[in-house]
């Protein structure tokens, strides 16, 4: 068998498919809760704490040279060490969120899962192994 054969048939797998559309959704997802967070929760978090945005708390660590904007994004764009927590708390919220929604999603799954499971028809072995198992429970109860 030739690596391009072998490749044939671990692309066109079920599982290999599979994990690229997971990937694809994941990621346009992503940003769909980015956006949430970003343009919906931490605004409104802002405005609750006295507007303050926490994409431009900083903490520097080296010397700011004073003829530069003293913003977030200019200190970085200026070489200048800077710690930017506001933007690791963004991106921690954005990953709870994201993970309580995987969450709902996989929880709503399994709920339909079993659903289905317990539409299907039983066959007659089950049925019988059932019948079976009730009689010793009766026989067995005093």
């Amino acid at each position: 068998m030739g690596i391009r054969s072998e490749f044939k048939e671990f692309a066109l797998k079920g599982s290999a498919v599979d994990l690229a559309v997971g990937v694809i959704l994941g990621a346009a997802f992503g940003k769909i809760v980015d956006s949430l967070v970003g343009d919906i929760i931490m605004p409104l978090i802002s405005k609750l704490f006295g507007k303050l945005d926490f994409s431009y708390l900083y903490l520097p660590l080296s010397p700011v040279p004073e003829n530069i904007p003293q913003t977030y994004a200019s200190l970085k764009a200026h070489g200048v060490s800077v710690v930017g927590y506001g933007s690791f708390i963004t991106i921690v919220l954005n990953f709870f969120i994201l993970l309580f929604v995987i969450f709902l999603m996989v929880k709503q799954m399994n709920k339909i899962k079993k659903a289905e499971l317990g539409d299907l028809p039983t066959s007659d072995e089950v049925q019988l192994l059932r019948e079976i198992r009730d009689s010793l429970q009766k026989k067995s109860a005093p």
